[in-house]
């Protein structure tokens, strides 16, 4: 695998761009106009336990659309994802129903899911079947797999204590400003090292205003949510699972070899080909990710169901939702531009519209040409932008 320094100037200088951590601006300012509006519009909305129940109504949607995010940032797509985590729930209560333990059952679960995102990869970089065909095929096939798993009751109950724990125990309240607090330093420690590492590459930067302004922003956002949180329950140990495994990929996605190789590939696969890159083997990876984050959405999603159903997760909006939430938060569905962080942040627009819907008594015709249009106006914002800027795919 080649080092970033042997890429070409303008491959490098387009995988730093769209990189940096101004893009998730945007996201956040559209997420709090949201909450202000509903806030004010349904003042149920704003109210801790509200907002608890948000965050963990967004967890499976952020799950999917952080493994969805690795693809795109190929130009492919992964139409199979919900279906794969719903495969992989099924055989979860499966094995829990025989007697298996619950951290067993969920590693063997895991395993099924990368399995199954590998196989989808090798078809599309050895095969050559375009991603679109291949993963609309596993969404069928995953389907048709998870009725068959499930049986004739088509739904398990979800009893055991390991999985449900996972989406019912929270924090204390001083573990949570703890947490909070370690994130914040994080945020900044990596902002200024990103922003002096751009600096001495002689790359364009950020003002040292506007920079700061990013790092008060994000400090802003976290403490008010973990007030919010703390006010109910506590912060839930699923978020800070959630965020440790989007902590986990943002750190391979825009610090080591194989994510400079994503944004690489995705920006020009012929010229990361030609500096050496092994750009099949890449794009095995990325769907083997995606479905080991499949196979996390899965079991989540039981845990927070107590149950797996196969209208949970394959007969809902699940997977438009998760795709949804990925180009929200600025991930390209032309490929080498996105972060996985700005997924989750997607998420919650996504889940913060349908939760406010929700509450002010819209239907469910409505809750889905408001989804539409959002997602529709981030595409189109995302074609202008590359319009404007001369790059094409």
């Amino acid at each position: 695998m080649q080092t970033d320094t042997k890429l070409p100037l303008f491959v490098r200088f387009r995988m730093m761009r769209e990189t940096r951590f101004g893009a998730f601006v945007p996201v956040i300012l559209a997420l709090i106009a949201i909450w202000l509006y509903f806030g004010i519009m349904e003042p149920a909305f704003l109210s801790p336990r509200n907002f608890y129940n948000l965050f963990m109504q967004s967890a499976v949607v952020g799950i999917l659309a952080v493994g969805i995010t690795v693809v795109l940032l190929l130009g492919d797509i992964d139409l199979s994802a919900a279906a794969t985590a719903g495969v992989c729930a099924a055989l979860l209560a499966v094995l829990i129903v025989a007697g298996v333990p619950g951290p067993i059952a969920c590693l063997v679960a895991v395993a099924l899911g990368i399995i199954m995102g590998s196989v989808q990869g090798l078809l599309v970089a050895y095969i050559g079947i375009p991603s679109f065909v291949v993963t609309l095929a596993g969404l069928l096939g995953f389907q048709g797999l998870m009725l068959k798993i499930l049986g004739v009751q088509g739904a398990i109950n979800m009893r055991d204590p390991f999985v449900r724990g996972l989406t019912t125990i929270s924090l204390p309240p001083e573990m949570g400003w703890g947490l909070a607090a370690i994130g914040a330093v994080t945020f900044a420690f990596v902002a200024l090292r990103r922003q002096a590492k751009r600096k001495n590459r002689g790359l364009e930067v950020d003002s040292v205003s506007a920079l700061w302004l990013q790092i008060a922003l994000f400090a802003v956002v976290v403490a008010a949510a973990v007030y919010m949180l703390n006010d109910y329950k506590g912060v839930p140990l699923l978020v800070v699972l959630l965020l440790f495994i989007t902590g986990l990929l943002g750190w391979v996605t825009t610090s080591t070899p194989f994510g400079r190789s994503l944004f690489a590939v995705g920006g020009n696969a012929e010229s990361a080909r030609r500096v050496g890159m092994n750009v099949k083997r890449v794009r095995v990876a990325a769907f083997a990710i995606v479905g080991m984050m499949a196979a996390i959405g899965g079991i989540v999603g039981a845990s927070r169901y107590a149950s797996v159903s196969f209208n949970a997760f394959a007969g809902g909006p699940l997977l438009l939702e998760a795709i949804g939430a990925a180009v929200i938060g600025g991930t390209s569905l032309f490929g080498g531009r996105g972060s996985v962080w700005n997924a989750i942040l997607g998420a919650l627009v996504i889940g913060s519209l349908g939760n406010g819907l929700d509450l002010s008594g819209a239907s469910a015709a409505d809750k889905l040409m408001f989804s539409g249009a959002i997602l529709l106006l981030a595409v189109a914002i995302d074609a202008l932008s590359r319009a404007g800027s001369g790059q094409s795919r």
